[in-house]
């Protein structure tokens, strides 16, 4: 895309930040935070697409996106027994 390659460090630190967090969750609940990351990571990647590549997301970018964080809310904030 004729970008620098440093385009390329904000997603690398990102991921070693996610990585990183994921070990400090206890073991047996890691797949919670996991699954509610794919929410962040769409809502991300809509974001990316309208910063990076210069391309403004439609309202079905947006309307997708915002169904996903509205899972991940469920599953990080839905009261648990």
């Amino acid at each position: 895309m004729g970008r620098s390659a440093w385009w390329l460090a904000p997603g690398m630190v990102s991921l070693a930040l996610f990585a990183w967090l994921l070990t400090l969750v206890p073991s047996e609940a890691a797949g919670r935070p996991f699954a509610a990351y794919g929410g962040i990571y769409i809502a991300a990647s809509i974001l990316w697409l309208w910063l990076a590549e210069n391309r403004v997301p439609d309202r079905w970018d947006i309307g997708g996106a915002a169904v996903c964080l509205a899972g991940t809310a469920i599953i990080l904030f839905a009261p648990r027994s």
